[in-house]
């Protein structure tokens, strides 16, 4: 079995994210890992909380908490939400780490040898009411073009259009609302991507053309207009320090490494983390270092993907050490809400503690899979949420369970009955399962989570057809033998489906295998040729019927959803 390395874009510390950000990486990655380890693949799925940057020092300063304070709470806010929905991270780390500082501090001395590294000088907007240089984004001021004035000295948010500090009208500080600022020259490290753009072509050449359409078209986009060098140190308080012994006068003055330059190193940050819990049997560098056996599988959304596929690879080739590079870069569109963006502000949209908290996980992991922007950008909707977990979970997976458990346990008592050898139908039946297990596992294998998912929900349907067409409820009428065989293969069938839906809705699946008294509760993979047989729960076993396992959403539901959370197009 392959060794498979599979990590997730790392949500960024200031806040709880939105169902976007959960299905354009983590969900994704969670689905395809379970996946794999059902097959018996060993793998190691690494995931951490993004804490350095400008947006956590402003987030702890609105909070009125130390950088580090605020870190170390909102990461366990976010971990909680992870776990809510069952996300099962071998690992979940944090970029602060000094796993993290002590391997980017080494990144950044190899590129220094290599001759990648220069350091120049630069003018920069300096506040002497804060005593300090402010980052771009500490800047704030009137847009020139758009007339803004909340616009920042990176970007304004109304327009769009890219700014310098410079050009704001009236600008001033984010921290204190200074608006004496100053431009003075101070010193900062440049990585020479450009020295490095011939190295990163050949690499997306040798790999690039097995990704998807989205992440490769963007990577070659980057190339095309050229790479050119990249600022990699802030004046701020919060970050991986730069190392004294190489830059004296840099570590002097306080610079630390830009947060897109220390986050993606914190994959192998976070896999050290791991490792260092239980060092005897966890060897963090046979996944990252010379790991040729390792197929490495990144999920995240479109806009991560210039520093995954070009920026981060640049990096890793300059250091000139064997570090692993990614195989596989699954990207996603964006997911929407109601045509528009998610905002927290005007409180528009469906954030994932929210979700927890009015309906379980499973309801959420099957529609976002169900529905992932993976070809386009695709738009939430109450309606369409309530409509896909009505059919799909409710009727055609929830009531299959129910009815062919209830409807055995009234004519047959608790254990599953034995009836007729298996005949045509079944036959027929076990050929059809066969078919479709296959179509799923190549979509699973594929990555294609969408037609994973439709396939999954023809296999449920498979079960309900069966079922119509022997009607045990008429069968037992007048051949008793005949409507037990029924239910004994429904029985096996949701057996069947309790493994093949685990990496969609696992709390389900762990009910549905929980009805049967079998001797160990095990999810591992039935290949389709095992499926064609559905005799793993063999006559005489016990059962139970578990709680109703979806409850549909009605439209009383739906009015308080939309009322609470916004439910308009967006104009």
């Amino acid at each position: 079995m392959a060794r498979h390395l599979i990590t997730s874009a790392l949500p960024y510390i200031n806040g709880i994210k939105h169902l976007g950000n959960m299905v354009g990486s983590m969900l994704p990655a969670d689905v395809y890992s379970r996946y794999l380890r059902q097959r018996g693949h060993d793998v190691l799925y690494i995931c951490a909380t993004d804490e350095h940057g400008t947006p956590a020092e402003l987030a702890a300063k609105e909070r009125g908490l130390p950088v580090a304070e605020f870190c170390a709470q909102a990461h366990d806010a976010q971990k909680a939400v992870y776990d809510g929905f069952e996300l099962a991270f071998d690992y979940f780390g944090r970029s602060s780490s000094q796993q993290n500082v002590e391997i980017t501090q080494h990144f950044a001395r190899k590129l220094n040898e290599n001759g990648f590294i220069e350091e120049r000088a630069i003018r920069q907007v300096y506040s002497p009411a804060d005593g300090r240089f402010l980052p771009d984004r500490y800047v704030e001021g009137t847009c020139p073009h758009c007339g803004y004035d909340k616009a920042r000295g990176d970007q304004c948010e109304n327009c769009t259009r890219v700014l310098d500090p410079t050009d704001l009208i009236n600008p001033r500080s984010a921290i204190s609302g200074s608006t004496e600022l100053e431009v003075r020259e101070t010193k900062h490290l440049f990585l020479l991507q450009s020295k490095l753009q011939g190295e990163v072509e050949a690499w997306i050449d040798e790999v690039g053309d097995e990704w998807p359409q989205l992440s490769s078209s963007i990577a070659r986009k980057w190339l095309t207009e050229g790479l050119h060098d990249r600022a990699i140190t802030r004046d701020l308080d919060w970050g991986v320090p730069v190392p004294a012994d190489t830059w004296p006068e840099l570590a002097a003055e306080g610079k630390v490494f830009y947060v897109w330059f220390d986050a993606p190193i914190e994959y192998i940050g976070a896999t050290k983390e791991w490792s260092d819990l239980d060092p005897s049997s966890r060897d963090w560098k046979s996944w990252w270092y010379e790991a040729d056996d390792v197929r490495y599988t990144e999920f995240m959304g479109k806009d991560n993907v210039p520093f995954h596929t070009v920026m981060f690879p640049a990096t890793e080739l300059g250091v000139r050490e064997p570090w692993k590079k990614v195989d596989y870069v699954k990207a996603f569109n964006w997911l929407n809400y109601y045509g528009g963006k998610f905002s927290t502000s005007q409180r528009r949209g469906v954030f994932t503690h929210d979700a927890l908290e009015i309906l379980p996980a499973d309801y959420w992991r099957y529609f976002m899979m169900a529905n992932a922007p993976e070809s386009d950008d695709t738009s939430f909707t109450w309606e369409h949420f309530a409509a896909t977990v009505n059919k799909d979970l409710a009727d055609t997976l929830g009531n299959f369970v129910n009815r062919v458990l209830s409807f055995s346990r009234k004519r047959f008592g608790d254990d599953v009955p034995a009836g007729h050898a298996a005949g045509e139908a079944e036959v027929k039946l076990g050929e059809e399962i066969a078919r479709l297990l296959a179509e799923y596992e190549a979509q699973m294998e594929a990555l294609q989570f969408r037609k994973a998912a439709a396939a999954l929900r023809a296999l449920w349907s498979a079960g309900n057809s069966y079922l119509e067409e022997k009607a045990p409820w008429l069968e037992i009428k007048t051949d008793p033998d005949g409507a037990a065989l029924t239910l004994r293969t429904a029985m096996n069938l949701i057996h069947l489906y309790s493994v093949i839906s685990e990496p969609f809705i696992p709390a389900s699946a762990k009910a549905m295998r929980h009805a049967f008294a079998l001797d160990s509760d095990t999810a591992t993979w039935v290949t389709a040729e095992q499926a064609k047989s559905l005799d793993t729960v063999p006559a005489g076993t016990a059962f139970t019927v578990p709680p109703v396992l979806f409850a549909k959403i009605s439209e009383e539901d739906l009015e308080t959803y939309r009322e609470r959370f916004g439910g308009e197009e967006s104009v």
